[in-house]
This record gives structure tokens, C-alpha cells and sequence, in this order.
């Protein structure tokens, strides 16, 4: 072929592949725009409870039982989040909560990582049938145990403590553990090895080989459990009876009681309830994606 001819058919082929390229590029966006037609449909229907819930809260009294219903007030009244805030003693719950759930999150983060990494990573004898009857504990419903966990807590002295809502978690949780070890499966163990022959130990090899490749799923643990205790409701209503030590969802069950018409200030309190967990998801929500994708390659 000569030289002009190899000249002459360069841009033919590079008009090819611009087109080609638009081509791709226009069936992507079509199949997005179709794909987020029939996703937003849905997202507005689980969306609403949440923005009527929003609205409610800023309305008066009297607009809220209204028929045919108002949905966006003529004033939004903000001050019905401070009198809500002042009315309820919700300073003192949210300081609960976020205490529980803070080490919460610190005993499963430390207490699972380890056992997953045994799991994952030491070959002792009953390995298997050990991480098996872990995972089986998931399939005890938690009202089966709550009779006797209450008699040995009371025995204890932890009832109406925060004890019975912390330290059962220093010893593990079976989801938690069963996520790690998967992720950790996915990492070679070469690394393992290499980091043992240069005289590395156990705990060095995975609080410094391991634990920052597992960072991901470490995250996906934390925002798992923080957003548990955060809206968990049995386990208080169970072991706490002083007001000092209710957290929010039960502080919201006893300022129902006090608010059934003033429904505005219960919705308040409930739209501030929600704000920590959607806030964390959103700033996380990256990170929490790719350590649920990852985590489950190998299993």
C-alpha cells in the first residue's frame, strides 16, 4: 500500500471511530434515561411518608387535622423543633444514643475483625464447625433469648444500665464476623506470609498488613451497627426504666404520649432522629458501596 493511500483512508477511520463513539455514548445515556425512569417512580413513593413527615412538622396545630389535608403550610414554623427539643429533654437521649452507639461500634469493630481473621486466616482444629455454629446464632430470633439474657442481667445487677446494650457486642457478632471474613478471604495470603518471614507476628501482620486492606468493610460494619443501636428499640425498652438513660426511640414513645395533638412537635423530633443515619449514609455512601461489593467475591 502506498504512502498516499495510507494517508487517505486515516481519516475515514477516524470518522469511523468518532461515530462509533457517539453511537455507544447515546445508547448509554438512553439506557440511563430508562433505567432512571422507572427508578424515580419509586423513590418518590418512599419518599413521601418522609416529606410529609417534614411538612407536618412545621405546621400549626389546627392544619395538621385539616380535610381535606394541607401539604405544604402557608408558614413553616421552625420553632416547633426548639419547643419540641425543650418539651421532650431530648438533649439527654441523644447523648444516650450516641454514647451506646458510639461503643457499639467500637466493640463489634474490634471484637469481629479479630475472630474474623482466625476464621480467615489460622487453620485450628474445628474451624469450620465453629464458624457454622456462629453463623447459626443468626437464626435465633432474639425473642427466644430474651428471658433468660434478662435473668442473667438481672442477676448481674445490669438492668437499667447501659451494660446490657454494650458489652454483649465486646464478644462478637455473627453478621459482622461472616462480612469481615469474607472480605478478608479476598486478600492473597502471600502477604501474610511474606510479612511472618520477616519476623512480623499474628497481631502485626493484621493490624499492619490486614486491617488497612480491610478498610472498606471495616466502614460497612461501623455504619451497619451505628445505624442498629441508633434505631434500636427492643434492647432499651427491655433493660432501661430510668428517663436518664432513654435513648431516642424510646424518648419519642413517651413524648407520643404527651404530644397526641400536637402531633408538629412529635414529627420534630422524629425528622431530627432521622438526620444522623441519612447524613453518615450520605457521606459514606461511596465507600459503604464498595465494601458490600467487594466483600462478597470470594466466598
Amino acid at each position: 500500500m502506498s504512502t498516499q493511500s495510507v494517508v487517505e483512508s486515516a481519516p475515514s477511520a477516524l470518522q469511523t471511530a468518532v461515530v462509533a463513539r457517539k453511537g455507544n455514548l447515546w445508547r448509554r445515556m438512553l439506557r440511563q434515561g430508562w433505567l432512571f425512569a422507572l427508578v424515580l417512580p419509586g423513590a418518590l413513593l418512599f419518599l413521601t411518608p418522609w416529606v410529609w413527615m417534614i411538612l407536618t412538622a412545621g405546621k400549626e396545630s389546627k392544619l395538621i387535622w385539616q380535610i381535606p389535608p394541607v401539604w405544604i403550610p402557608p408558614v413553616y414554623r421552625w420553632q416547633n423543633f426548639i419547643e419540641a427539643w425543650n418539651k421532650g429533654n431530648f438533649s439527654t437521649f441523644y447523648t444516650n444514643t450516641t454514647l451506646i452507639s458510639l461503643l457499639n461500634v467500637v466493640a463489634v469493630l474490634f471484637s469481629c475483625s479479630l475472630a474474623a481473621y482466625a476464621f480467615a486466616r489460622i487453620n485450628f482444629p474445628g474451624r469450620t464447625a465453629l464458624f457454622v455454629l456462629v453463623l447459626s446464632t443468626m437464626m435465633l430470633p432474639a425473642q427466644v433469648t430474651l428471658i433468660p439474657l434478662f435473668m442473667i442481667f438481672s442477676k448481674l445487677g445490669w438492668v437499667n444500665t447501659f451494660n446490657p446494650l454494650v458489652l454483649p457486642l465486646f464478644f462478637g457478632d455473627a453478621f459482622s464476623i461472616f462480612l469481615l471474613r469474607q472480605f478478608l478471604l479476598t486478600i492473597p495470603r502471600e502477604l501474610d506470609e511474606a510479612a511472618l518471614l520477616d519476623g512480623c507476628s499474628r497481631f502485626g501482620v493484621f493490624f499492619r498488613i490486614l486491617v488497612p486492606q480491610i478498610t472498606a468493610a471495616l466502614i460497612v460494619v461501623a455504619i451497619y451497627q451505628f445505624t442498629y443501636s441508633w434505631n434500636d428499640f427492643f434492647g432499651p425498652l427491655i433493660y432501661l426504666n430510668s428517663p436518664e438513660l432513654f435513648t431516642i426511640t424510646l424518648g419519642l414513645t413517651r413524648f407520643m404520649g404527651r404530644t397526641q395533638t400536637d402531633i408538629q412537635y412529635l414529627m420534630a423530633m422524629t425528622v431530627i432522629s432521622t438526620l444522623v443515619p441519612i447524613l453518615i449514609f450520605f457521606f459514606m455512601q461511596r465507600t459503604f458501596l464498595q465494601g458490600i461489593v467487594i466483600s462478597g467475591i470470594k466466598g
